[in-house]
């Protein structure tokens, strides 16, 4: 097989995470359109919005985002995903000079949002997820992996792949 599910997670052959982002954007998306009448309503607040936005799409994005290893373009797609529900939430400034609607720059939405973008989030959940591991006991399986070294000595000659 070249890829599977188990347990919410879309595993590759090639062991690339770049289809569970891929997954894991697609759910978010999903999750964003089931809501986006309480986006494009004038009755919540942006503060609402935004606590929406935080407790209900992004752990659907985010889910075991630990084990991820992030390219630049995977840290754009995950950007991109946040911009747009962001201008969602903002809407359309009008602007001091003109008097007209315009829609957002790319670097105004996170100026309006306090939090720290989603790139920082998952870096930094990787951080604590690391700080769980070190402070593991030694006979813990993750543990080994984090800290250990291979045993055995490696063949000679060149590698066959």
């Amino acid at each position: 097989m070249e890829e599977f599910k188990y347990l919410g997670t879309t595993l590759t052959n090639q062991n690339s995470i770049a289809e569970e982002i891929k997954s894991r954007l697609r759910s978010g998306n999903a999750c964003y359109h089931s809501m986006q009448n309480f986006f494009s309503s004038r009755l919540l607040s942006k503060n609402l919005k935004i606590k929406i936005y935080r407790t209900i799409i992004l752990p659907v994005v985010l889910y075991e985002c630990e084990a991820w290893s992030l390219t630049l373009r995977e840290e754009r797609k995950l950007r991109m995903f946040e911009n747009m529900v962001l201008m969602r939430i903002f809407g359309p400034r009008r602007d001091e000079v003109t008097g007209e609607w315009r829609r957002l720059h790319n670097e105004e939405p996170n100026d309006l949002y306090s939090s720290p973008d989603i790139v920082r989030v998952i870096k930094s959940r990787r951080m604590r997820w690391a700080g769980h591991v070190v402070r593991m006991g030694e006979e813990r399986g993750v543990y080994r992996v984090l800290v250990g070294k291979p045993d055995g000595r490696r063949p000679l000659g060149r590698p066959r792949r």
